[in-house]
């Protein structure tokens, strides 16, 4: 399946249904998270079976049910950890939809993880996967003007990249994000202030490039 498509199908999901993942799906997620911790220096840990962290307070009410299966996403400390691991963790979350999954990005709704978080690192938030009760529904989106500086004379690639930055989930739904095409031709994007917003922009800025086809420079 074309991965715009993928992403227009998407959407968070926080009830789940009593269905283990099966070996194949986890053969899948083990060696994806296994390369982009391997190139990436990151310590991303996938935990399958594990009701615990979901049966809180917290994630009763974040509405959580039926969560055994979550991805805590933990690296070394660096102002730019956050958006790193945005960026990555919609690689992901997109590659659990291509296998027939669901998922939810989770930031405070949840009880302690597994993960095993060493010195000098940070679990920054984590992603809850499995069969979903339901596909979830579409957000609403802000309009093309409200997340970049468009003009009728923008090339095609930046509308495309633009077309999937608008499909990214964000915290909250809060999409604040903002690129700018520039005049020799690249991109800036930044993110407002707000809950969780740097990750916003790692997943943002993710979807971007997928659609666009073109990298950003960090």
């Amino acid at each position: 399946m074309e991965i715009l498509e993928l992403m227009k199908q998407r959407h968070s999901v926080r009830q789940y249904k009593n269905i283990a993942i099966d070996s194949k799906q986890r053969t899948v997620l083990n060696q994806l998270i296994e390369k982009i911790n391997n190139e990436e220096g990151l310590h991303i840990q996938i935990f399958y079976d594990e009701p615990k962290c979901f049966d809180s307070i917290m994630a009763h009410y974040g509405k959580f049910t039926g969560v055994k299966n979550y991805i805590a996403l933990v690296g070394k400390k660096s102002p730019k950890l956050d958006e790193i691991l945005g960026y990555y963790g919609e690689n992901i979350v997109l590659k659990i939809q291509e296998l027939g999954l669901n998922s939810c990005w989770v930031a405070m709704t949840h009880g302690k993880s597994k993960a095993d978080v060493c010195r000098g690192e940070k679990q920054i938030c984590l992603i809850v996967f499995g069969y979903g009760e339901t596909q979830g529904t579409p957000h609403k989106s802000k309009s093309l003007q409200a997340v970049c500086n468009h003009t009728e004379n923008m090339p095609e690639w930046f509308l495309n990249g633009m077309e999937a930055a608008l499909l990214a989930p964000t915290a909250m739904n809060q999409q604040k994000f903002f690129f700018q095409y520039l005049a020799d031709g690249t991109i800036s994007a930044v993110c407002g202030k707000g809950f969780y917003t740097k990750v916003d922009l790692g997943i943002v800025k993710y979807h971007f490039e997928i659609g666009s086809g073109r990298k950003l420079s960090s």
